[in-house]
């Protein structure tokens, strides 16, 4: 049985910020951010925004009335409660049945990937069934610090069912985990920390030691994938896993594999990080960006800080084109606003706390946090 990845939407929040006005305001040479880090623009979400309505705004855009779906999975480490899963409240948001299994993974960056695999599994006992896989983030470091400017926002979400339409899984994959101190965000604090250099260095060392296995255990080369894509928190991430695979190749396979890699990481340039959708925003620039075939077949290396990481394959499918609403994916990107880096900050800085409630003419987009009642989180659904 073929099973895949049949349907893919996108959201991010409708206001950005310039990355270039961001360098200037932290006197900070704009290369830096630009060539080093490689950003362009920064996705500012509201506080009516969070991981529950972005994941609702994303799934929206592929579900259909004929979707036997099953099983709602939230990749996030953007969380709004300890307790209660994102994806019970996208029950009701996305007006899904009851008779459904829906909850929420942690683990980083890798959160979607394990949703993807589970997904996987559930669709082969259920054959007649769907599931949506939903990686939804707040990128959050803090103003004027080292992380603020990969910082980002945004949700990818993906229907796994049998007879995929846009990618199907490969079946060939190797993953490990690594008790690492690179990066943590403790149920305390709104922002993460992080230590870059040596999340850098433990990224490059995972994909390099899982490389090591795929090839062992599937018998496979470099020559043999068109395109390799990576988890992307910046442009510049994954390049450097890439470059570790110079010498295993010939300088026009590299180079076409380079090219590929600049495809991927246009829409990612636009937004900034999006923990667990970042590969998966990078799956989406390459297919509308790039010049993917029919049966090309793609690495996929996902990795999440703390640390879990994998290696596995999916195949192009003959239908991606007609299926992948690449037209409506552009306007979200499109169609959002500048908005100044004061404007950005005094967004950043306040808090949602209980008794917050929305004023609905501030409401921008569809789902939205009304309130917070009793510390509950309530939310709304509106027409546009």
């Amino acid at each position: 049985m073929d099973i895949g990845i049949d349907k893919i939407g996108f959201y991010t929040p409708k206001k950005y910020i310039d990355v270039v006005e961001l360098a200037k305001a932290r006197n900070v040479d704009p290369d830096k951010f630009t060539i080093g880090i490689g950003q362009s623009k920064q996705a500012v979400p509201m506080q009516y925004q969070d991981s529950v309505t972005m994941a609702a705004e994303a799934a929206d855009q592929i579900i259909s009335d004929d979707d036997n779906i099953g099983l709602v999975i939230v990749g996030t480490e953007s969380s709004v409660d300890e307790s209660k899963a994102a994806a019970a409240f996208l029950v009701d948001l996305l007006n899904l049945p009851k008779n459904i299994r829906a909850f929420e993974i942690k683990e980083a960056c890798y959160g979607a990937t394990a949703g993807l695999k589970m997904a996987e599994g559930y669709v082969a006992l259920h054959p007649d069934k769907k599931a949506l896989v939903i990686a939804s983030d707040i990128a959050r470091y803090g103003i004027n610090t080292p992380g603020e400017v990969t910082q980002g926002a945004g949700s990818v979400a993906m229907m796994v069912s049998q007879n995929p339409r846009i990618l199907k899984f490969d079946h060939e994959e190797v993953y490990m985990t690594k008790n690492v101190g690179d990066f943590w965000r403790p149920t305390f604090s709104k922002t993460a920390f992080a230590r870059g250099k040596f999340s850098n260095q433990v990224y490059v060392e995972f994909f390099s030691e899982l490389w090591k296995k795929y090839q062992t255990d599937f018998n496979q080369t470099v020559d043999n994938f068109d395109t390799m894509l990576f988890h992307i928190p910046y442009t510049k991430m994954g390049m450097k896993a890439l470059k570790t695979l110079k010498d295993e190749t010939d300088p026009d396979k590299f180079a076409e594999l380079s090219k590929h890699y600049q495809a991927s990481i246009k829409m990612s340039r636009e937004v900034g990080n999006l923990y667990t959708g970042s590969l998966y925003l990078g799956l989406i620039s390459y297919l509308i960006n790039g010049d993917p075939k029919s049966g090309e077949k793609m690495l996929m290396f996902s990795y999440g800080s703390g640390a879990v990481g994998e290696l596995y394959s999916i195949t192009v499918q003959p239908e991606f084109k007609k299926i992948l609403d690449s037209e409506k994916i552009k306007k979200v990107l499109n169609n959002r606003e500048k908005i100044s880096i004061s404007d950005y900050e005094n967004i950043f800085v306040k808090d949602v706390k209980n008794g917050y409630k929305t004023n609905d003419s501030d409401v921008f987009d569809k789902f939205y946090l009304r309130e917070i009642k009793e510390s509950e989180r309530l939310y709304k659904k509106i027409k546009l």
